[in-house]
């Protein structure tokens, strides 16, 4: 029976090879974006509800880019708070600022999806860029680098989402190294023409693309997924990009508590079910492979079965494992979590299978 396992844990060690090296190894061994401005009209387009705090800090950030032709199109989402009162000051301010106001609609009330199409629909601009009304872009040329991956072919463009880094907080670093694994994730099957997702924090996309698939109407009674459930059906092998030059990222403030990070990884991991049936299988698989391979790691080792073997096969999974993230998180200006991956590693795989479970029996709360 133990060589049995033995012989599973070899073929688990094989598969997270594969998964690693020959898949997420496309984005973490890509060579350095080329970029080349085209300075196509552009639509940058932020729904806000209730976020009056972070627009003061982020909406001047968003209004200082580097590019010569741009609108902001501000959506106040039925906001309670001075959020409005805001946008219509910027609206007044800026020439290039269009307001959106939103009404709490019965059929629609409370669906974050509903306020964007009515924004997408407002945008003058064929190009729209996506953003939340917490984030902001790392440079004045965040556009720019944009709209430098827009082609012909190319009218979905996938950005990096990124925390920012908390002094002395190891669940900022849990935080911002999951952020590493999944981008690296999806941009890996972006590369290989399997494009699955994308993070509103940072997404950009062609508004025929958005009327090709009749919008949000597909999904629209599922709270969430105004980005990756839109890029799970419209994006192709054909007309995604990934984008991961460092002056093209967004940044956020992470969550303070595991508690909330945990609420925001429900969230995610329910949206994810509705995903398309190859793209829920890799992600599912992957995730048995990794329980899987700890399980029959301590297993064998607790019965000393040809440990030697065992620790070896456990260190090349290590090197292979950490050389990949490690190439990732270079490019993600990330290089600090790696240092703590096996621990981190561990706490991911424990945290994904508490909201596997919790999932079963209660619903997450999505956008209110």
């Amino acid at each position: 029976m133990l060589f049995i396992l033995l012989l599973v844990f070899i073929g688990i060690t094989l598969i997270q090879l594969v998964y690693y090296v020959f898949i997420f190894g496309r984005f973490s061994f890509a060579k350095k974006q080329t970029i080349q401005p085209k300075k196509l009209p552009i639509s940058i387009i932020i729904c806000a509800k209730n976020e009056e705090e972070n627009i003061k800090k982020y909406f001047p950030l968003i209004a200082a880019q580097n590019y010569p032709d741009y609108e902001i199109v501000l959506i106040d989402d039925a906001s309670s708070d001075e959020t409005l009162e805001l946008f219509e000051a910027y609206e007044k301010e800026y020439a290039n600022v269009k307001l959106v106001k939103v009404q709490n609609n019965e059929a629609f009330w409370g669906n974050k999806k509903f306020a964007l199409t009515l924004g997408i629909k407002a945008a003058k601009n064929e190009y729209l860029v996506f953003t939340d009304a917490d984030c902001y872009p790392v440079s004045n040329d965040w556009l720019l680098q944009i709209s430098s991956q827009f082609t012909k072919e190319k009218t979905i463009v996938l950005g990096y989402g990124a925390y920012e880094k908390v002094k002395n907080s190891f669940l900022n670093k849990i935080i911002r190294f999951d952020a590493v694994v999944n981008v690296t994730q999806y941009f890996s099957w972006a590369k290989l023409g399997k494009p699955y997702m994308g993070v509103g924090r940072n997404l950009a996309y062609k508004k025929s693309e958005f009327f090709n698939v009749r919008g949000f109407m597909d999904h629209m009674k599922i709270r969430s997924g105004d980005d990756d459930l839109f890029i799970n059906q419209a994006a192709t092998a054909a007309n995604t990009q990934i984008l991961f030059s460092p002056e093209s990222f967004t940044q956020t403030t992470p969550k303070t508590t595991f508690k909330d990070w945990l609420s925001q990884k429900r969230r995610n991991a329910a949206t994810a079910k509705f995903y398309k049936g190859f793209d829920q299988f890799q992600l599912g698989f992957f995730l048995f492979s990794q329980v899987s391979f700890f399980v029959l790691a301590i297993i064998l080792l607790a019965f000393q079965f040809q440990w030697i073997i065992i620790t070896s096969i456990i260190g090349f999974r290590y090197l292979f494992t950490w050389i990949t993230l490690g190439y990732s998180a270079g490019k993600l200006k990330e290089k600090d979590v790696i240092y703590w991956y096996p621990i981190i590693e561990l706490i991911l795989i424990f945290t994904q299978v508490i909201v596997f479970i919790k999932n079963i029996f209660s619903k997450p709360v999505h956008w209110k």
